[in-house]
């Protein structure tokens, strides 16, 4: 990290609107070397300098101690805050300054904007766009600012603020509740689309003029726009409050500064197209093993920890004409983005990256119950369109048999075998074991032989249904009552074809060895040229029910 990201940074570019000093030097903190979400039931390694969200803390002295002897930078809680004398000494000995978040902003916004101003301090500080570092939006929100005297927001073409300047005070409470949202509120967006002010900016390149609109409230002052593009292509806007129009000098400044903030937004995607390629890359070599694992976990930093590798999926991943099969496409990836920032979150050395159409991560950790809980909480969170299947704890150096096992997990999530979202090897040996026998016999080419290879003919041929009652006669574990039950046929008919099928398959079912054979054969069994079907019409096969009275 560059000297830009650290903590007086952080507070400069955040200060007054999100987050505020409480207590301690920001000095000291030179630099920040990660955002970790607080867990009070988890004693998860922080990276060095961390910044720490309390979310939930209510007797912070304690865990400023801890975050002392791990080397933080720094703990927010949500404000106001209330310095007691415990609280001071122990901000005071463990030398973490204590800071606050504004009421109505939430720890989501903040985490998301302090990720967004740390990844700016990554790229190189001898690269430079127009005097300013590339891809630091939050120095050029402020040098434009500069440049013609008003607080500015940048913002994407979603009308998301993607940096904003200082001196937010001196705007009106529409843009305070903007920037704690990062977000333009629904109702402003709705009135500049009415006054066709957003049509207006899309089409001119000169800064345009937004008057101070009186039956909103909050919006006091008015606000001066201009469009940032690359050609053709509308990448954003910056928005000026002012109290005045600009002067021809600032309106020119203004206009050119949009210019250099597209370069910089360019840059700045540039950057994130390869940072992702660079680690997929490096998560694709690390789990799937051989001879360039080892370079690729040491460059993930996961050296001598017991990982666990994840396979995330989209529950319904097909589409078959083109638009649909985009949309999935942009879905995994937000899906694979979400699924990073989360494990992230719970630890800094989580790694993740889609491969294909899976999301895989390695989350360091020492049991697959730890495991289990995060994907389920990342599940629960965005709601049910994802499975995960989740592999076995391995060290850094045989991540490919973490791998294997989530790879197996997924495939039984996805075939629909197992009624969970998310589950492990163990949770799944069965359907695994199965799906593993069914490749292998793929695999040699193997045809159905024997008594239910003969039986499936059989069927075929006279519209019969041995087969339904062969495998309904295993299910119920030789329970005749039950089985004709599940076949809607009395007990009597069912022992007539259970004969019947004997004699035809020329199977002894009371031979173990015959009755497992056949039970695994129709469990490998997949439907295709002879499916059994229930509630077939009465065939030469079943025997009218004249039984004695009582026949069981």
């Amino acid at each position: 990290m560059s000297p830009r990201t650290g903590l007086a940074r952080v507070l400069e570019d955040l200060g007054t609107t999100l987050i505020d000093l409480v207590r301690g030097d920001p000095g000291r903190a030179a630099d920040i070397g990660g955002v970790v979400i607080h867990d009070p039931d988890d004693d998860q390694p922080l990276p060095p300098s961390a910044l720490v969200l309390g979310v939930g803390v209510r007797e912070p002295a304690k865990l400023l101690e801890r975050l002392g002897e791990q080397g933080a930078a720094a703990l927010v809680l949500r404000g106001p805050v209330t310095v007691s004398r415990g609280v001071a000494a122990a901000v005071d000995r463990s030398g973490v300054a204590l800071l606050g978040l504004a009421p109505g902003a939430s720890w989501t916004q903040l985490a998301a904007m302090l990720r967004s101003l740390l990844a700016e301090g990554e790229v190189d500080p001898s690269e430079t766009l127009g005097g300013v570092p590339a891809g630091d939006l939050f120095a050029l929100a402020n040098a434009v600012a500069s440049l013609i005297d008003a607080p500015v927001t940048i913002e994407d073409r979603s009308s998301r603020v993607l940096a904003f300047s200082g001196r937010q005070d001196e705007a009106d409470p529409s843009r305070v509740e903007t920037i704690l949202g990062r977000q333009v509120p629904a109702r402003y967006s709705q009135m500049l689309e009415e006054r066709g002010v957003f049509q207006h900016l899309y089409r001119s390149d000169q800064p345009v003029m937004i008057e101070r609109t009186l039956p909103y409230d909050g919006f006091v002052l008015p606000r001066v726009a201009v469009a940032v593009k690359a050609g053709d292509e509308f990448l954003g806007s910056i928005w000026a409050a002012v109290r005045e129009p600009l002067s021809p000098d600032a309106s020119r400044a203004f206009s050119d500064a949009a210019k250099l903030v597209a370069l910089h937004l360019m840059r700045q995607r540039a950057g994130a197209d390869v940072e992702r390629r660079l680690r997929a890359d490096l998560v694709s070599t690390a789990v799937e093993g051989g001879a360039g694992a080892a370079e690729a976990v040491r460059r993930l930093g996961l050296v001598g920890q017991s990982c666990v590798v994840l396979a995330l999926a989209l529950a319904h991943s097909h589409g078959g004409d083109p638009a649909t099969h985009a949309r999935l496409l942009a879905e995994r990836q937000q899906v694979a983005d979400a699924f990073a920032m989360h494990l992230t979150a719970v630890h800094p050395r989580a790694a993740a990256a889609l491969i294909s159409d899976v999301a895989y991560a390695i989350l360091p950790a020492e049991s697959e119950d730890r495991a289990m809980r995060i994907a389920e909480d990342f599940r629960n969170r965005i709601g049910d369109p994802v499975v995960v299947g989740v592999g076995q704890v391995a060290d850094g150096l045989s991540l490919s048999r973490s791998r294997a096992g989530a790879d197996l997990v997924l495939r039984v999530l996805r075939a629909g075998h197992s009624p969970r979202p998310v589950a492990r090897v163990a949770d799944v040996h069965s359907e695994g074991l199965l799906l593993e026998l069914s490749d292998l016999i793929a695999e040699r080419g193997d045809t159905l032989t024997g008594p239910v290879a003969r039986l499936i003919d059989y069927d075929r041929k006279h519209n019969a249904c041995l087969v339904e009652t062969l495998s309904a006669w295993l299910d119920a574990f030789g329970d005749v009552a039950a089985a004709a039950s599940a076949v809607y046929v009395h007990p009597n008919t069912f022992r007539y074809r259970l004969r019947r099928l004997s004699e035809v398959g020329q199977v002894d079912l009371t031979d173990p060895n015959a009755r497992f054979s056949a039970m695994l054969q129709l469990r490998l069994w997949r439907p295709g040229a002879a499916e059994p079907a229930r509630r077939r019409p009465p065939s030469t096969d079943a025997a009218p029910v004249t039984a004695r009275p009582g026949a069981r």
